[in-house]
């Protein structure tokens, strides 16, 4: 049930509630086979697919259609519509089953469930559970961000602004080394580099853990849309290296150019300025 304190107002309320138990739902399913051994296999771009993204992807696709059977629903895990079908939703729920498939497969935690509901070409609601810990992050356009403990307890999240008195700390990916990365790195005033997986780098920019997250290369629609939410309710910003905010349902859903998530606007100004 969605914690108490939330004062989430309709028309979103009505769809986060479903969304917010889907999502811890599927990460009891996926703990059921992180606890034993499982058989990894690769999909045709190479990534790694394993049990536990079937079972996740199964029960959200099928709790999703049947809480709102007039809303498609569009998986990493399932064959997209062809655009010249999608390209008229004008409502869609978006998915990553299991973010961070690497992390799950390393056994270092660090992966999520991602659900985000998409309206015309905007994220506009969006839940990160975490299965190991679990956390659940989530949040609504124009209604803030929340964190919600295992327990039930929430708090409102807000970005914190880093100051010149600390060292900016950077979200890198823990499976993904990028040498443009680096070099990005090195033209910054000795950062403080924080690897993490999935989402959670986002969701830690929300938090306050974590300043920046700098991606250079393109990354998948589902994989961003429900952590943007939450980033952006918070206090802070998702856009890409030309200060636009990101959209969605593109003809080949990925962010082609990649993006920088920032504790506001004014840090992700100062970056895009000096990185020009």
């Amino acid at each position: 049930m969605l914690p108490t304190v939330c004062d989430l107002e309709e028309p979103y309320r009505r769809f986060m509630e479903p969304a917010y138990r889907i999502a811890i739902e599927a990460g009891g399913l996926i703990l059921e086979v992180y606890d034993d051994d499982h058989q990894v296999s690769y999909k045709d771009d190479r990534s790694p697919i394993t049990r536990a993204d079937r079972a996740s992807h199964h029960h959200i696709t099928q709790a999703l259609q049947a809480s709102f059977p007039d809303i498609p629903v569009l998986s990493e895990e399932a064959e997209l519509p062809d655009f010249q079908v999608r390209r008229d939703y004008s409502r869609f729920w978006l998915i990553d089953p299991l973010d961070g498939t690497r992390e799950f497969v390393n056994r270092n935690d660090e992966f999520t469930v991602n659900i985000a509901l998409i309206e015309g070409t905007r994220a506009v609601l969006g839940v990160v559970h975490v299965p190991v810990s679990g956390q659940t992050f989530f949040g609504a356009a124009g209604q803030g961000a929340w964190l919600a403990e295992r327990d039930g307890t929430a708090r409102r999240l807000a970005c914190v602004r880093p100051t010149s008195e600390r060292a900016l700390r950077i979200g890198v990916s823990r499976s993904h080394p990028d040498p443009r990365l680096t070099e990005f790195l090195n033209h910054l005033d000795a950062p403080q580099s924080v690897p993490l997986g999935s989402s959670l780098k986002f969701c830690r920019i929300a938090e306050g853990q974590v300043d920046l997250y700098p991606r250079m290369h393109p990354l998948r629609e589902w994989d961003v849309a429900a952590a943007q939410v939450i980033t952006e309710e918070a206090g802070g910003v998702v856009w890409d290296w030309q200060a636009r905010p990101l959209t969605y349902n593109k003809e080949v859903m990925k962010h082609d150019g990649g993006f920088l998530a920032a504790a506001g606007s004014g840090l992700a100004e100062r970056i895009l300025a000096g990185s020009r």
